[in-house]
């Protein structure tokens, strides 16, 4: 039988909003995580109060339309395999209605309460850095969707890429700390994190451990396309299953806005063994983006 973490979400079936992830029933502080599924024509209304928000297109295409401005994707990705995200920061105190302008839309929205205010941004697929990082089968691809210095107060949001038979978030690493250099410069913030998965086949996985040095948190857990990782403290490496790309989308918010973090001092060394760079990637371009499905 396998065994079930506290720490894995499984997806609601049969639900508009797939995912539901709150402060309340994560048993954290800070970051809010939501997937909605949503047919053409159908609308969301909402108001961000004291929150910011980040909205990413996983596939599909939507308009929004806001206090702070109007936004329509004209191209999305049919799924997060054939492209790159847009996304869409707002800042608190914004009411916005989202249309669903394709047969299916699908989009994750993370959010965190805030006492600062930010321009609303729009970010598409062709100015969305990419990063091919890591080296030899611990290579994997970074769209940084809300990077640090991105303009906003918590919140950092990152899709990520990983080759079938790849180590990801590895050489493992932790941000539940929050230590300063003598500069006051951040060496660790505290973040609480969730990993949120897609596949392309329903018999994939990844592989991954959420683990303290003291071992008082040590969970294996396998995720599936649609499951939801909660990281609320710990390294927590990741391995994709051979034969299968895996794809997973990082909200953090906590302390600091930054992605500052303590490697494993047992796997340190890794980072200067690298040889070569995986030749697969990227997996994804923004040219694939303007590809008819």
């Amino acid at each position: 039988m396998e065994h079930r973490s506290s720490l894995q979400v499984k997806a609601k079936s049969n639900t508009q909003v797939y995912h539901h992830i709150t402060p309340k029933t994560a048993n954290w502080n800070y970051l809010n995580f939501e997937a909605r599924l949503m047919n053409k024509g159908e609308t969301w209304q909402h108001n961000t109060q004291d929150n910011e928000m980040v909205i990413v297109l996983l596939g599909g295409n939507f308009k929004v339309e806001s206090d702070p401005g109007n936004w329509e994707t004209k191209n999305g990705r049919k799924d997060v395999f054939s492209g790159i995200a847009h996304t869409l920061y707002l800042s608190r105190n914004t009411t916005f209605t989202l249309t669903a302008m394709s047969d299916t839309l699908d989009i994750a929205y993370g959010w965190c309460k805030t006492n600062e205010d930010f321009p609303a941004k729009f970010v598409t697929p062709e100015v969305t850095p990419v990063v091919i990082f890591g080296g030899d089968n611990a290579t994997r691809q970074f769209n940084d969707l809300v990077p640090p210095g991105f303009g906003c107060s918590k919140i950092v949001v990152r899709e990520v890429y990983t080759p079938s038979g790849n180590w990801s978030s590895f050489p493992a690493h932790k941000h539940d700390e929050r230590r300063l250099d003598d500069q006051g410069n951040v060496l660790e913030p505290i973040q609480e994190e969730t990993y949120f998965y897609k596949f392309q086949k329903p018999e994939a996985y990844a592989i991954q451990q959420v683990y303290t040095k003291d071992r008082s948190l040590d969970e294996i857990v396998r995720p599936r396309h649609n499951d939801v990782v909660m990281i609320p403290k710990g390294f927590h490496p990741v391995v994709a299953e051979h034969g299968f790309h895996c794809y997973y989308l990082n909200f953090l918010a906590g302390t600091d806005q930054c992605l500052a973090n303590t490697t494993d001092p047992d796997h340190e060394w890794i980072y200067d063994s690298w040889t070569s760079k995986d030749k697969r990637l990227p997996l994804v371009t923004a040219e694939m983006n303007n590809t008819k499905n």
